[in-house]
């Protein structure tokens, strides 16, 4: 897909070809409130936008992108504060990663695109702004995805030992600045090699070029502290967010998978958990740990496909 044109209003600023995800042209798109997000696109057909998690970038879809641009129009991008999108301030309250934000820049995406309906996935973080997105937005998400996620309310009101244990970031990462940043930032190699060994259910899911992208990304001290605003907010005004539209559904169909053998499968009744939060729902255990769409991305590629065509 080399070579693709897209014009938005001159928001939108050409990369290049991707060298993680084959086919695929990168762009930078510039938000009305100045937010730039870099993505990769290929495809033709029905939008579907893909959605990594931390510590990932959108070349966490590497390995099942190339095979859903035959079929769709994939838009795989970066978060605000992840990859090469970039990194604001957190604002009062670390509003400005609220997964309301983060969604609102996903949804302006698809809309300079052209694409005012899309179906979406989202994986780990990119799940919950999938979440968020499909209730501020019904009218965008005509269905979704969420990979090794249980809601976050859900996940911090039934916090035990062993969630803490096993999802210590969680609790880390939210502790008041510069505490997390400085203590991240003096072996963000080591630290980010740690973090996906722990959560690999196979060990080679990771290439080591894709370790060393997300190394460049994750070197950065505006990425760490974007991960702990992300972080923050999830555990105060994503939680504010969440428990004011607690008596709303999903109406729209929602996929949940999750890894067997990973943290979230082990601990929760996922599928149920989103039956909390959804009204049609249908879930589905891969036998893995928690990236699914590296560690067995075959599996994930004929769900998605087999998921979104009905």
């Amino acid at each position: 897909m080399a070579g693709r044109e897209l014009t938005a209003e001159g928001s939108l600023k050409p990369i290049g070809s991707s060298p993680f995800l084959e086919g695929f042209d990168l762009f930078d798109f510039t938000s009305t409130a100045e937010t730039r997000l870099r993505f990769a696109i290929a495809g033709e057909g029905q939008p579907l936008l893909l959605l990594h998690g931390h510590p990932q970038t959108h070349v966490t879809w590497r390995k099942i992108a190339p095979v859903l641009a035959r079929h769709f129009t994939v838009i795989a991008a970066d978060l605000r504060g992840y990859g090469d999108s970039s990194k604001p301030s957190g604002g009062d309250d670390h509003v400005n990663y609220s997964k309301r934000a983060m969604a609102r820049d996903q949804v302006e995406l698809m809309r300079a695109l052209g694409f005012e309906r899309f179906v979406v996935a989202g994986h780990d973080r990119g799940g919950r702004v999938a979440h968020r997105m499909a209730l501020d937005h019904p009218d965008a998400v005509t269905s979704l995805a969420v990979l090794d996620i249980a809601p976050t309310a859900t996940m911090y009101a039934r916090t035990n030992r062993e969630f803490a244990t096993r999802y210590f970031w969680w609790f880390f990462f939210i502790q008041p600045h510069p505490l997390p940043e400085r203590l991240m930032g003096a072996d963000p190699e080591y630290f980010l090699q740690a973090h996906l060994g722990r959560q690999n259910g196979a060990v080679h899911a990771t290439e080591p070029e894709v370790m060393a992208e997300y190394l460049r990304c994750y070197r950065d001290p505006r990425t760490q502290h974007a991960v702990c605003e992300d972080y923050r907010a999830a555990a105060g005004i994503d939680l504010v967010h969440d428990a004011t539209d607690d008596d709303k559904r999903i109406a729209v169909p929602l996929l949940a998978m999750w890894g067997a053998r990973g943290t979230v499968g082990t601990l929760y009744d996922v599928e149920q958990t989103w039956r909390e939060k959804a009204l049609d729902v249908r879930g589905r255990a891969l036998d893995c740990g928690h990236n699914l769409q590296e560690e067995c991305p075959a599996l994930v590629t004929e769900e998605l496909l087999s998921f979104f065509a009905s």
